[in-house]
């Protein structure tokens, strides 16, 4: 029996996500009817101690795009006067969105921006640069990071990350039926031992708990693999048994998604794609009667999607409102830029600094599932708007209470290890107070305390010219402040290293010479301007180093980074190395100290804050991890 062939259809539409959504209920028409049923799920517990990472998000470096892999130097002469040619299997191969990027390709190109010449040869006018459209090993969630504090309930979100983590333990209307059918021939389960090219089905997970926290009982099926036959005969199944049905992936462009085209040939098709950002990639149809929604892949479009789209089934078929989330006044700590005719929702920290709500937008993209587990809240940017401006006050929808926001201490500046463990030990001795992290880089979060963005900032910023940490900047940059640097924590940086230091790695000279893949720290972190100190003393240019411009946001995510690639080495903590098992050779030892304004480190909460810090249970936690010495009798510096 030949096998049923689609073509890729690239182009969706761009319905309003009003409009999608009153014709979806129009066409949803089922009798109401009543049973009991029994919840089983973890939805709602407590969690009772810290819980960490087992594994990075994603496994590998994954395409981020459909479309071809290739080496982004091997494009640099494209031009739209001078297109290039490229052979199949030699200079790129094509992929789609969450292939492994095969060695050695180290970008990729959209299907949009190519030309096909015939079956081998294909066609660019545009060069690449190196690493676009890659999502890279732990993007979304870093091996060893506290996930949750002990004392949280967990959400639906919360969910899925833990299962994206790898750690698996942890009378009425009747309830309509919704059966969830996720596809996917990447996709395994949890409980699976990881390989390059694999990834964890955690979304069915998370649309069962929303649909059950809804009011609706979820159907999760086992995984589909993405071949046409398999999933016709998952829908039809589907929709004689349930009242509503959820297909999880294939519903945008690649070449493996044939969602749609199976949804027309069985019934009809109301929407391929609205007017959003993130989860444009929407399927609205019917079959049999039965609601048919395609969903997007990545989790963070899925569960918007979900909550846009099948929510108002739920509710529509109990006879309830749909809820609504509290709105709360905020000023916008940065610029938000939006784009014109489509609705954008950004993921927003919230907090609460010198009488004022500010907010800060977290990470944008569609994969990553921990901006939904850290938003405080959501901005909706209409579609007629370009954004807002930094200062600007916007309305949020909150997912936290107004007043858990409010007795949060928001940290800013370079990443460490011991301020999640800082932020556990707080908890277990105030249940009524949480620190709230935003991992942006020391010379950042220097500025977010001058812009009273934050409460603490963690600083790390060596002066090369008097080798003195952190005075010179606050002196420079606070002038005029009433503010206090805090000795927290003497600490070493050093190389991190794969195990058994390969290329053989000594010194920041070696680097260059023996062309390591760099992973570095972004503009204004401390170990960056560690690194430039390192390469200027050494007569070394950033041009010299493969993967200087490469960016990554906390040592944990270095280390990731060096422990999935042989050639790679970067600069680091060793609690981060030693966390992720690799090579770890001393530089320098560093002062990581506490910023803050004098009218915090006077409050109440500056008071906690510093009595946990001397207290004996932090110490033997940071004395655990290895690598770090609390500055004891510390004596504050007030400027």
């Amino acid at each position: 029996m030949n096998k049923i062939q689609y073509n890729r259809k690239i182009y969706l539409e761009d319905k309003p996500r009003a409009e999608a959504r009153d014709e979806v209920l129009a066409a949803f028409d089922l009798p109401r009817e009543k049973e009991w049923v029994p919840a089983s799920r973890a939805l709602g517990r407590i969690t009772a101690e810290p819980v960490f990472a087992n594994v990075s998000m994603p496994f590998y470096h994954a395409s981020a795009m459909d479309g071809i892999a290739v080496n982004a130097e091997e494009t640099y002469e494209a031009h739209e006067q001078r297109p290039l040619l490229l052979k199949k299997g030699e200079q790129f191969v094509y992929v789609d969105t969450g292939n492994a990027i095969p060695s050695p390709f180290n970008a990729v190109i959209m299907v949009e921006h190519i030309h096909v010449i015939d079956e081998d040869t294909i066609e660019i006018i545009e060069p690449a640069t190196p690493w676009q459209h890659i999502r890279p090993i732990g993007e979304d969630i870093v091996q060893e990071e506290m996930l949750f504090t002990q004392g949280h309930e967990l959400r639906p979100a919360d969910l899925g990350a833990l299962l994206a983590a790898q750690v698996t333990q942890v009378c009425v209307v009747k309830k309509p039926l919704v059966t969830i059918i996720p596809t996917g021939n990447e996709l395994v389960s949890a409980d699976t031992s990881l390989s390059s090219g694999r990834i964890i089905e955690f979304n069915g997970t998370v649309f069962s708990a929303y649909i059950d926290d809804w009011g609706g009982t979820p159907q999760l099926q086992p995984i589909v693999k993405d071949e046409p036959e398999k999933i016709k005969e998952a829908l039809l199944n589907a929709v004689e048994m349930s009242d509503i049905v959820v297909i999880n992936a294939g519903s945008s462009a690649g070449s493996k998604d044939y969602t749609v085209h199976i949804l027309e040939e069985l019934g009809t098709v109301f929407t391929h794609g609205v007017a959003t950002r993130p989860g444009k990639p929407v399927i609205l149809g019917k079959i049999n009667n039965k609601v048919v929604i395609g969903v997007p892949g990545y989790p963070v479009s899925a569960y918007f999607a979900l909550e846009w789209f099948v929510r108002p089934l739920v509710c529509k078929y109990l006879g309830i409102p749909e809820p609504k989330r509290q709105t709360l006044q905020v000023k916008l700590g940065r610029r938000i830029v939006s784009t014109m005719g489509a609705e954008d929702f950004v993921r927003m920290n919230i907090g609460y600094v010198d009488g004022q709500f500010v907010a800060n937008p977290l990470t944008r993209a569609a994969g990553v599932t921990m901006s939904l587990v850290r938003a405080d809240g959501l901005l909706v940017v209409p579609p007629e708007e370009l954004g807002y401006e930094q200062g600007d006050v916007v309305e949020l929808e909150l997912y936290r209470p107004v007043e858990e926001i409010k007795n949060a201490i928001v940290f800013s500046g370079s990443h460490d290890l011991t301020i999640d463990l800082l932020s556990s030990q707080l908890k277990k001795q105030r249940t009524d107070m949480k620190i709230v992290s935003s991992h942006v880089g020391s010379m950042a979060g220097l500025m977010a305390i001058r812009k009273g963005e934050a409460h603490v900032a963690g600083i790390h910023l060596l002066d090369p010219e008097t080798k003195e940490y952190n005075v010179t900047y606050v002196k420079k940059f606070l002038a005029g402040q009433d503010a206090v640097l805090y000795p927290f924590l003497k600490r070493t940086q050093g190389w991190m290293l794969p195990k058994g230091n390969p290329l053989g790695i000594e010194n920041v000279s070696d680097i260059a010479v023996k062309g390591a893949d760099y992973a570095n720290r972004q503009k204004g972190a401390g170990t960056r301007i560690l690194f430039d100190l390192l390469l200027k003393e050494t007569g070394i240019s950033p041009e010299q180093v493969n993967g200087y411009d490469r960016e990554m946001f906390s040592h944990l995510s270095v280390a990731a980074e060096v422990k999935g690639n042989e050639n790679a080495a970067g600069l680091g903590i060793y609690p981060a190395a030693r966390a992720m098992g690799l090579e770890f050779i001393p530089v320098a030892d560093e002062n990581y100290d506490l910023l803050m304004t004098k009218a915090f480190y006077e409050s109440e909460k500056g008071i906690w804050l510093r009595s946990v810090i001397q207290s004996q249970a932090f110490k033997t936690e940071v004395a655990k991890i290895g690598g770090y010495a609390v500055v004891e009798d510390p004596k504050p510096i007030m400027f």
